[in-house]
């Protein structure tokens, strides 16, 4: 979509001349924050790549990572049926929020992709560390500690064991031992320092590159 067909469809009377803009990660989906848009913050979003908002607490046009870099780098832009609503799909460059959350709704916000909500709960896993007379380490905790060829190996195990549950035709068995080897993934890819959305970055690529073929 056009600059120019945006600005042609966007109902701006309606909106008073800021459109809500509501901002999603380009690869997990998981909702960013919510910004406004009036026509120039939009220009300058498309010319720049940037996502660009008008601050009403400023007064002015604010680029999302000016002052801390956390920039918001553009990947698509729709809008939707009633042309008073953008939905901005961005590629971010550290944390959203000001906080320093991923989102800027943090805990309490909306649900994450599960997918995304597994990983994180990983992350949190393998940042706490069990103390003397304190609950004993979580699963997630205890494969960590063992390495990554452990992880690796539990992998190869459940990745039999959803060939098993796929050829037995029992798809109850098959979406439990699916689900195992999806949360041992992650817990593989923690360890060897690889995000979920490296991942998708090369699905994503290959996505691009099949799609011009």
């Amino acid at each position: 979509m056009t600059e120019l067909s945006l600005n042609q469809r966007i109902n701006w009377d309606k909106v008073d001349g800021l459109v809500p803009a509501i901002i999603q990660h380009h690869l997990s989906g998981e909702v960013l924050m919510l910004g406004y848009m009036n026509q120039e913050a939009l220009e300058k979003t498309l010319d720049e790549g940037k996502v660009t908002f008008f601050s009403r607490a400023k007064n002015r046009l604010w680029t999302k990572g000016e002052t801390s870099g956390h920039f918001l780098l553009l990947k698509t832009l729709s809008l939707d049926c009633d042309q008073d609503t953008l939905l901005v799909l961005a590629d971010p460059q550290g944390p959203t929020c000001h906080l320093n959350n991923e989102t800027c709704f943090g805990d309490q916000g909306p649900p994450s992709p599960m997918l995304s909500s597994l990983e994180r709960i990983i992350h949190q896993r393998a940042l706490t560390h069990t103390k003397d007379g304190q609950a004993s380490p979580s699963y997630t905790q205890t494969l960590l500690a063992e390495g990554i060829q452990r992880c690796a190996q539990k992998v190869g195990e459940e990745g039999v064991e959803v060939a098993l549950a796929a050829t037995s035709g029992d798809q109850d068995a098959l979406c439990a031992e699916a689900a195992d080897l999806l949360y041992h993934l992650l817990v593989t890819l923690k360890a060897a320092d690889v995000s979920l959305n490296d991942v998708l970055q090369v699905l994503q690529t290959r996505h691009q590159s099949a799609a011009t073929n």
